[in-house]
């Protein structure tokens, strides 16, 4: 039974969004397979790269609801006060925006940054650049998220990237979210931004690589302001 066990830890489960997905390619490495022995294996080897790629761990995300945690695994690509997008009603005062940037190898699925009350859902079709790119913000596809939470609302942004061709929202509005629930899933690449307002301290700096629902972002009622980084 311990041997069970332990495997049961080492294999992450695959969120059912990707079981067409790793299907698909299962079967076209069978018949690739069939054609050229060789290409069998290659064709499982992006199979289980794409098993991989939907991957859904479970997370441990700190219970304060003073803790922004991060919505998405990825590099965090930016940290600036910006004017959130105007469908997300957030007014036009600047606002502290975190960016995650996701690549190909990260985990996809999003997680909510806070505790509260989903208001509004708003998607908006676009382009497709990447998603590293600043302007991709207001360019790219997207689907914008509100939630009410103790300090205010914030929004929680997916974005679409050069890979990416599909955004996906697995809550609605006027639902509740905890912090580190999960809130949708983008395909292949993309990026989060979370938009917070400007009390909030960031805990993040551009470079450091974070964990959806685990890794702190940003703190409200600090008095210590934001922390400095250094790369060593």
């Amino acid at each position: 039974m311990s041997l069970l066990n332990s495997v049961r830890n080492v294999i992450v489960p695959v969120h059912k969004e990707g079981y067409p997905f790793v299907a698909g390619f299962f079967v076209a490495s069978l018949v690739l397979g069939w054609i050229f022995k060789p290409l069998f294996w290659i064709g499982l080897i992006f199979t289980l790269w794409c098993a991989y790629f939907f991957r859904d761990p479970e997370r441990m995300t700190p219970q304060d609801d003073d803790l922004v945690v991060s919505p998405a695994d990825g590099r965090v690509s930016g940290v600036q006060m910006v004017t959130p997008p105007a469908e997300l009603n957030l007014g036009h005062e600047p606002m502290l925006r975190v960016s995650i940037f996701m690549n190909v190898f990260d985990c996809h699925v999003n997680r909510s940054p806070m505790r509260g009350r989903i208001t509004t859902v708003a998607y908006r079709q676009g382009s497709f650049l990447n998603a590293e790119l600043d302007k991709a913000s207001e360019q790219n596809e997207r689907n914008g998220l509100v939630v009410e939470t103790k300090h205010g609302e914030i929004g929680v942004v997916q974005i679409a990237g050069l890979v990416a061709r599909r955004i996906l929202c697995f809550v609605n509005e006027n639902e509740p979210v905890d912090a580190g629930e999960r809130i949708g899933l983008i395909r292949f690449g993309s990026r989060l931004d979370v938009f917070l307002p400007a009390e909030a301290a960031a805990r993040v700096a551009v470079g450091q690589r974070a964990i959806a629902g685990e890794t702190v972002i940003a703190e409200f009622g600090s008095l210590k302001g934001p922390i400095l980084s250094r790369r060593s």
